[in-house]
């Protein structure tokens, strides 16, 4: 993949790796009951001087107790403030998409994702599977069938591409040994739960060409915004990556126009179709406060707000497509794990197709 290098760069820069999180919420839905089997699971939280300095007020620092992380763990930063003038150009709004009030600052943590890297945590069982179970079938309740209109199967499309790379993400750093701790490739999980099903493929590239083609559309707008940390060389960097991102040659000769948004909500009854689709979107996000998993609640949370911003952009609602700080971080982090599924999909088609070949069950359509 092109892009695959540029966005590996980007996200890994101070500005793209904090991102501002609730993570420390209730459940709207039912008693939070979930548990996670490894340590891996929790987001540690390790002092203010991780952070850029515009990052940071004065009004609290912390202490040696709030240093907090397991043992033998990389230590993940985390702060719950934020100076809102640093950000020149940027806005502080909530996105009509989203669940969460993410102007409330006081319930908001700033967490290094470099640090807390999305792969297998171990939370699995009842408590999981009841998260996608709700995500289904409160916003999907059929499978696609030949009578949905374009938009109902956009919303399954999009949930079953994000569900496609999140367990390409699982599979790609799986937990192949606890005792020794050995980490590596769970290529009879990648064959189960994506590549025989071959819808769930195709969701995947249909996700990542939505999220491509927002990014491209918010061009002008994400060339002209501030990426200030106050370390002046990063930001001189950060600023050529996003440029390079946008404006890749080979990636505007081979896909002009990824995915086409303009035909869609534009019928008679577009407008409702528009404003029910939002409203399953913000279910969606608030189920993510009932995942049982810290990090996977942080991954959850931060990959649906990249995908609620990228619908923002390409169907804002009354001309308003302004983007804050934390929506841009979202979406370039979104479109990075989507570009290194994609790649990991691609890379490992060839011993997929060699396990399909020895694969006598049925690889029909089935629902999630």
């Amino acid at each position: 993949m092109v892009l695959h290098p540029i966005l590996q760069d980007l996200v890994k820069t101070p500005f793209f790796r904090y991102f501002k999180v609730k993570l420390w919420c209730d459940c709207p839905f039912w008693p939070d009951d979930g548990m996670c089997y490894l340590r891996d699971c929790t987001v540690c939280e390790c002092p203010e001087s991780e952070f850029p300095e515009p990052f940071k007020k004065s009004s609290r620092l912390f202490s040696a107790d709030d240093v907090i992380c397991q043992e033998g763990k990389p230590q993940a930063a985390v702060d719950r403030t934020l100076d809102d003038t640093i950000f020149k150009g940027w806005i502080q709004i909530d996105n009509p998409w989203t669940y969460d009030d993410e102007t409330d600052d006081a319930a908001m943590t700033y967490v290094n994702l470099q640090l807390n890297p999305e792969r297998y945590t171990g939370y699995a069982g009842p408590s999981a599977q009841r998260i996608w179970t709700a995500v289904y079938k409160e916003n999907c309740p059929q499978y696609p069938s030949e009578e949905w209109c374009n938009e109902k199967k956009v919303m399954y499309k999009l949930i079953s591409g994000l569900h496609s790379s999140i367990s390409v993400h699982i599979a790609s750093e799986y937990l192949l040994d606890s005792s020794a701790n050995l980490w590596g490739q769970n290529v009879q999980m990648l064959y189960d739960r994506v590549w025989k099903h071959p819808d769930r493929v195709r969701n995947l590239y249909f996700i990542f060409l939505l999220v491509l083609r927002a990014v491209t559309k918010a061009a002008d707008y994400l060339e002209q915004a501030e990426y200030n940390t106050g370390n002046h060389v990063e930001d001189l960097k950060t600023q050529s990556l996003v440029r390079q991102l946008l404006y890749n040659n080979k990636l505007l000769s081979a896909c002009r126009v990824p995915f086409d948004e303009v035909n869609i909500w534009q019928g008679q009854n577009g407008p409702d179709l528009l404003q029910q689709i939002q409203n399953q979107f913000r279910n969606i996000s608030a189920i993510m406060n009932c995942v049982g998993c810290e990090k996977c609640r942080l991954w959850g949370k931060l990959q649906v707000n990249g995908l609620a911003t990228a619908l923002k952009v390409l169907f804002f609602v009354d001309g308003k497509n302004n983007l804050q700080r934390n929506e841009v971080i979202a979406l370039f982090n979104l479109l990075n794990r989507l570009s290194q599924s994609v790649k990991f999909v691609h890379d490992m088609g060839p011993l997929m197709e060699k396990m399909e070949r020895h694969d006598s069950s049925p690889t029909g359509k089935t629902p999630w």
